[in-house]
């Protein structure tokens, strides 16, 4: 019989434990990554605290505006408002603007001038807004003129709508550049067509 020695042992398995470490650092790699996308989406961390809303503030009659407008001047000729029991429960407050808004009406040689107030019934926020972005509206308002046609100007109900489009397009104006318009009404000061 034979003496040859047969070789029946398995061969090695080579890079079996370099497989699992690069196996383990991957998976620690997805995770990290996916942790930090959570957080990064707000899926963690401060997931359960909503967003505090910073938008404007309808204000009650006889409140505080939290933000007034001119807060410094107005106390030195302040008198006090006493407000009635009709109309709206919130209090309403005004801007003027500086000055008139000159413009040719569409279809003729017509001419409007007009002198503007904006009303809201938010907070000081709205007024300080009407304000710093006076150049922004007031090009707004002028395009809006200009596409008035001077028939339209002649009735009331004409020029009621004209305030409702101008009401429209300063709120557009300050979405765009706030985030929230607020302005709930135009109203005319002066009011000349020639």
């Amino acid at each position: 019989m034979s003496d040859a020695k047969t070789d029946t042992a398995e061969p090695k398995k080579k890079g079996g434990f370099m497989k699992k470490a690069l196996i383990a650092l991957v998976l620690l790699g997805a995770g990290g990554g996916g942790t930090y996308g959570a957080f990064a989406m707000g899926m963690l961390g401060d997931a359960g605290h909503e967003k505090e809303d910073d938008t404007p503030k309808l204000v009650l009659k006889g409140e505080e505006d939290p933000y007034p407008l001119g807060a410094a001047e107005a106390e030195k000729d302040k008198v006090k408002v006493v407000h009635g029991t009709g109309g709206s429960k919130y209090r309403t407050a005004y801007y003027n603007f500086t000055d008139e808004f000159t413009s040719n009406l569409a279809g003729g040689s017509a001419l409007v001038q007009v002198s503007l107030a904006a009303s809201t019934n938010y907070d000081g926020r709205v007024l300080m807004w009407l304000q710093e972005h006076e150049t922004a509206l007031r090009s707004r308002v002028l395009a809006e003129l200009a596409t008035t046609d001077e028939m339209q100007l002649i009735d009331v109900r004409g020029k009621e709508e004209l305030q409702q489009r101008l009401t429209k397009a300063m709120n557009e104006v300050l979405e765009e550049r706030e985030g929230f318009g607020g302005v709930e009404n135009v109203y005319f000061r002066s009011f000349i067509v020639q």
